[in-house]
């Protein structure tokens, strides 16, 4: 199933045919790295260089009898390659190719989901840019709070896929990482040369030290960054859901010609793309606690953190990689609704202003107490029937005493909301916003 939701970048890199190709690198690397030390004869690397290469069928076939995929891929390159396969492999661990062509799999995923998330931050900039000034409610607790715009909404998410990239980009130091060091990673069969010409080839780094295989809190940093990433999209499609409420409507995700919204309820227009990155996003975030359970194995190394790799490292690179694709198109084309949004600003008939009222009232003189008791008879009334606290003050005795009727009305002016709006722009996008 998560295949539905490959996109074909993203699905190359985890394909099976791709797999082999990075473990080839890594084997040829070696070979390479052997001849400049002059353990391989030349002669020896140009035929490996020119014949290596594989079938992923005939591994696959091999496999079935040797139950050993790294042994299967080896013998169906020696089929290839002729007498001259001895030298391939030379002093290696199975982990020695299957890690460090791992990290090369991982980097070229990160890279990809790394572009994906820059698209979808320029997208979250532009449409900030277009809104900065769209008034609308803010909500706390989903209660109306005070004016705030879509433009600084949007702002924190910009601010927020930011601190995700800065995340990808330690999880790509993270993983930049190889090991050609052996069995248990002591170089008994190898000459520490070896992995540093061969990683250097590959464009890793060594691990300083490692067992027989990379040690899995590395891998586990990936999965954090991505389970990070996709819970941050979960928080915007969360919004958007909350926007295209019927008593809400402010903000819909694109509904296009022939889409139909419910097989019995012709006027439906759902948000079932907001409704999905919700649940594909609970997918990965579960994904990293096996690369947690992954972390502790047995002394130099067991098994049992392949068979979930296998699974959880494609699925949650496949499904951040559709996520981010799907949270850019809806904030690409989603549609806005500015005049809805002034309604809803008047939907508690002054409410939002209860602050404004408070300090201007404070500013007379009043205790903040006698001034929050004023103000909160008042709203409570305003909850309670069909008033509006702007008249509701302007009748008060209490509020007269302090506040003239001009004094009050400025209270209920939205123009203050917009005065330190160019301020946060500027914070966060620089002068050119």
């Amino acid at each position: 199933m998560i295949d539905r939701y490959s996109r074909p970048e993203m699905k190359a890199v985890w394909s099976e045919d791709n797999r082999y190709r990075k473990w080839l690198e890594v084997e040829l690397s070696v070979c390479r790295a052997w001849a400049k030390l002059g353990r391989i004869p030349a002669s020896a690397l140009k035929t490996i260089e020119n014949k290596a290469s594989f079938d992923a069928g005939r591994i696959e076939e091999i496999e079935r009898t040797v139950k050993h995929d790294v042994i299967a891929f080896l013998t169906n390159v020696a089929e290839r390659v002729g007498p001259d396969a001895r030298h391939i492999h030379l002093g290696l661990t199975s982990y020695d190719v299957v890690d460090t062509a791992f990290s090369l799999l991982i980097k070229d995923a990160l890279l990809l989901v790394k572009g994906g998330a820059e698209r979808l931050r320029a997208a979250v900039r532009e449409q900030a840019v277009r809104h900065k000034r769209t008034i609308m409610v803010g909500r706390t607790h989903g209660v109306h709070a005070e004016p705030i715009t879509l433009g600084v909404k949007l702002l924190v998410w910009h601010e927020e896929i930011g601190r995700h990239l800065g995340r990808l980009d330690r999880a790509l130091d993270a993983i930049g990482v190889g090991r050609i060091s052996g069995s248990v990673g002591t170089f008994i069969h190898l000459d520490p040369r070896v992995e540093e010409l061969a990683l250097a080839e590959l464009g890793l780094r060594p691990a300083a030290v490692s067992t027989q295989i990379l040690q899995r809190d590395r891998h586990a940093e990936v999965l954090a960054a991505l389970a990070l990433l996709a819970s941050s999209l979960d928080k915007f499609a969360v919004e958007v859901r909350h926007h295209q409420r019927t008593e809400v409507l402010e903000i819909e995700e694109p509904f296009t010609p022939g889409q139909k919204g419910s097989s019995s309820m012709p006027h439906k227009k759902n948000p079932v793309r907001a409704e999905r990155i919700s649940g594909l996003a609970r997918i990965v975030r579960s994904n990293l606690l096996a690369a947690l359970e992954n972390i502790g194995l047995w002394h130099e190394r067991d098994i049992s953190h392949s068979s979930a790799e296998r699974v959880i490292f494609p699925d949650s690179f496949l499904l951040a990689d559709f996520l981010l694709a799907e949270a850019e198109d809806i904030i690409r084309h989603w549609k806005v609704d500015a005049g809805r949004m002034a309604e809803n600003l008047q939907a508690t008939r002054g409410l939002i202003f209860s602050q404004a009222l408070l300090l201007a009232l404070t500013s007379k003189g009043l205790s903040r107490e006698d001034a929050y008791g004023l103000v909160q008879r008042l709203s409570l009334g305003v909850w309670e029937g069909r008033s509006d606290l702007r008249e509701a003050a302007l009748a008060d005795p209490d509020v007269g005493r302090s506040l003239s009727p001009a004094e009050v009305k400025a209270c209920f002016s939205l123009d203050p909301y917009l005065e330190k709006i160019d301020l946060l722009f500027e914070r966060v996008l620089g002068h050119e916003s």
